[in-house]
């Protein structure tokens, strides 16, 4: 079949059973592992920033005659820039999935979907690079987190893409394949990069100049290298074994027209990720201020900086921005794989702060019986990851959606109560490590809702807005909601450092409830006008 379908019409069933669930499926399983990979490399800082401190890279920051007082100054600085690599990333992939959102009807999903993937190699190799090299600095480190962006903004144009070619009636199943499936790539990027860590494939050099072989170091640099050659073949797969379907691109583009819109797009997110994160890290402007400066530059840039034939498209694009449902929709996606994501960066943290360091007059007293929380916490993200094509087909069971919304929020504000209150008895308690396993499980619970949410949310779109519409919607809200990545994280850093992280469940409890009434008021209850 030719690469750019000029007819497909899925909700016909006889070209469905014939032609079109073919090609979807062969589409919906080359797009799997590459949303997979983009996940692993857009999350992977949280564990690499982790095993840099533990390899004492100073970016070049203590030099040979400092003071021990200007030691311990700089080694505080450089423990602060640790924790902005992954907040860099989370912001730019957040913010690269605005342009992504718009993608596949300017460039074709195939197109799209090849230079997305194709774009990971360059912060993967840079990292495999720079962690060659202690003495790497912290403006390379900053620069390649930004890049590795590319696989947080890619899941927009993904879940958009895939949207087009299945019919409404397995909307949810193959959408929530897709996106559970591919958020499988946060846990399997924790496991694996400790793990390649072991294995000395290549030679790294110390802060003295020293070349250092089959010791710990000579692996760190394979957490960049382990992704070159999945992304080479995921690439190659996209180039060669999928299409570009009109419904998504009403003007399907040539693949080097396809290509360059592309690149184009995603230029303007990594310019506005780039100014966020410098006024967020080089000028401290809160975080409050950041986002919502970051996503308007974004639109506006797209909006005025596109040319003619791109901006056409965008500004019939962006007519889902007055659609209120749109809003609606984000709010109750942000819920669901915005908590997801934030979690998900946010939970290995925690654990440590909660059970490992326990007492607050003393920052550096570890509780000799803490549980070994690293060999846990991955869990939780795999679950959430594996649980969402549930939520899909539970939807699609039941017909509904918004049904299926409304337990699992249910059920979440009820599991961030529950970890609330073993947080609480922690902190209160001369044997925090006693409430380890009721805190891991309501959190497993929290992660399992989650995802669940995320499959039945994304089953509706479809039947809110019209096909035009949809895939935009899908994109649009996937964005804003990964700015979870960011916010979550902060917000219980805030609260760790008062004193009083169950304050932040507290919050995340009342939006999921004002979420809960959104969804019953204007999908849910009888006769709301819209079934979904």
């Amino acid at each position: 079949m030719k690469t750019n379908i000029e007819k497909w019409e899925v909700e016909n069933s006889d070209f469905w059973e014939k032609t079109g669930k073919k090609v979807a499926t062969r589409n919906l399983w080359i797009s799997i592992p590459a949303l997979l990979l983009s996940f692993a490399v857009w999350m992977m800082w949280s564990i690499i920033t982790t095993k840099m401190k533990e390899f004492n890279f100073h970016f070049g920051m203590i030099t040979p005659g400092m003071s021990e007082d200007m030691i311990r100054q700089q080694l505080a600085e450089i423990n602060n820039l640790y924790y902005t690599l992954p907040a860099i990333a989370g912001l730019a992939g957040a913010t690269l999935r605005i342009p992504n959102s718009f993608l596949i009807a300017l460039g074709g999903g195939r197109n799209v979907v090849f230079t997305t993937t194709a774009l990971l190699l360059i912060p993967a190799i840079g990292v495999g690079i720079a962690l060659g090299d202690q003495n790497t600095s912290y403006l390379t480190f900053a620069v390649l987190a930004l890049l590795s962006g590319f696989g947080g903004g890619n899941f927009a144009s993904s879940m958009s893409n895939i949207s087009y070619f299945f019919p409404k009636k397995v909307q949810g199943t193959s959408l929530g394949l897709n996106a559970g499936i591919g958020n499988l790539g946060v846990g399997v990027m924790q496991k694996l990069i400790p793990w390649v860590m072991g294995i000395f494939l290549f030679s790294a050099v110390a802060s003295n100049g020293e070349v250092v072989v089959n010791e710990p170091l000579a692996g760190l640099q394979n957490a960049g290298w382990v992704w070159v050659p999945l992304l080479i073949i995921a690439a190659l797969a996209a180039f060669f074994g999928m299409n570009n379907v009109i419904t998504g691109t009403p003007k399907l583009p040539g693949t080097l027209q396809g290509i360059g819109k592309t690149l184009f797009m995603v230029g303007i997110g990594v310019l506005s990720a780039a100014i966020g994160s410098y006024l967020l890290v080089g000028l401290e402007v809160n975080m409050w201020i950041v986002l919502p400066v970051v996503i308007i530059l974004t639109v506006l840039l797209m909006k005025f900086l596109s040319p003619k034939d791109i901006k056409q498209s965008l500004d019939k694009q962006f007519s889902i921005l007055s659609d209120k449902h749109n809003w609606i929709m984000t709010i109750i996606y942000t819920m669901t794989f915005g908590s997801f994501i934030g979690f998900s960066a946010a939970f290995p943290k925690l654990s440590q702060d909660i059970f490992v360091y326990t007492d607050p007059s003393n920052p550096q007293y570890v509780n000799p019986n803490a549980p070994d929380f690293l060999t846990w916490v991955f869990i939780g993200p795999m679950l959430g990851a594996l649980v969402r094509p549930v939520g899909g087909w539970l939807s699609d069971k039941i017909n509904s959606g918004s049904r299926v919304t409304t337990f699992s929020t249910l059920a979440q504000v009820a599991a961030t109560i529950a970890v609330a209150y073993f947080i609480i008895q922690a902190k209160d308690s001369p044997n925090p490590e006693e409430y380890w396993w009721p805190f891991f499980a309501c959190f497993m619970a929290l992660f399992i809702t989650t995802g669940i949410g995320n499959g039945s949310t994304f089953r509706s779109v479809p039947y809110i807005f019209s096909k035009e519409k949809a895939g935009p919607v899908l994109g649009w809200t996937s964005a804003i909601a990964a700015y979870g990545a960011f916010i979550i994280p902060q917000v219980f850093g805030q609260q760790i450092q008062a004193g009083t992280p169950e304050y932040a469940l507290y919050g995340f409890g009342i939006y999921y409830i004002i979420c809960l009434g959104l969804n019953w008021w204007y999908y849910d209850r009888p006769n709301s006008g819209i079934d979904c």
